[in-house]
Formats: structure tokens, C-alpha cells, sequence
């Protein structure tokens, strides 16, 4: 039954792949735009969808979720494969990306910082019940 986990990897890449696709194709570039991300995100909305419905199997869950832990290699190494020299050399749109996704990306993180303080964390202990504080276990 993992093979199902395998099977739905790929209908998400399909259908990731056509709108990233159909994406490039609307914004006039000649390339996938987002397909692989739109692939993760529908895998882990498929997933989460079925298991609040119980849907899946056990040993299909755990297809999907070995899957959907791995694909995130696979997107760095696709990433990787990008040709970042002729993005740079094309035009400003790259770099000016960039920059405002680390912008966007840190003035969130900040907010969500700041949003609601929750309690500590409680204090770790090691097997023999010790308090760990800096590394050293203390009685």
C-alpha cells in the first residue's frame, strides 16, 4: 500500500507541472513557474484532507509522508539545476525577486514573533532525571 503514496506523488507533480506550466505560459515566460511548489502544497493538503477523514490506509500515510519528506531534496537539487548566471544577466527581475521575498519573509517572521509570547519551554532532563542547564546536567 506505499505505492499509493508513490502514486499520488505523481498526480500532484502532474497536476503541479501543468499549472506551473500554464502559469509561465501567462506570465509570457518559457518555463515552469512554481509547478513544484503547487505539487507540495496539494500533496500535503491531499494528505491532510484524507487523514481528517481516515481515508488512508496506515501503510499509505506513511508512502505520503516518506514521499513528502523527501521531495524537499528533490526541490533543492531541481533548484540547483537553474541557471542563476543567465537569471542575473537577463534582467534585474531576479534579484529584485529575491530581495523582496527575504523581505517579505523577515518582516512575517518578525510579526509573528511579536504576536503572542507563549509560555517557556519546560527545562530538558536526561535520562537520570538531571536538569540540563548550558550543557552540563546539574542535580
Amino acid at each position: 500500500m506505499i505505492i499509493y503514496g508513490v502514486g499520488l506523488l505523481a498526480i500532484c507533480t502532474l497536476v503541479g507541472v501543468i499549472i506551473g506550466d500554464g502559469l509561465g505560459i501567462l506570465f509570457g515566460v518559457r518555463s515552469n513557474v512554481g509547478g513544484v511548489g503547487i505539487a507540495m502544497i496539494l500533496l500535503i493538503a491531499i494528505r491532510y484532507f484524507a487523514h481528517k477523514r481516515r481515508i488512508l490506509l496506515p501503510e499509505t500515510e506513511k508512502g505520503v509522508a516518506f514521499w513528502g519528506s523527501m521531495y524537499i531534496p528533490v526541490v533543492v537539487a531541481m533548484a540547483a539545476q537553474q541557471n542563476v548566471v543567465a537569471a542575473l544577466s537577463s534582467g534585474h527581475m531576479a534579484v529584485l525577486a529575491a530581495i523582496f521575498s527575504v523581505l517579505v519573509c523577515t518582516l512575517v517572521i518578525a510579526g509573528l514573533s511579536r504576536y503572542k509570547k507563549g509560555d517557556p519551554l519546560p527545562k530538558e532532563e536526561d535520562e537520570l532525571g538531571l536538569e540540563r542547564i548550558g550543557g552540563k546536567a546539574h542535580g
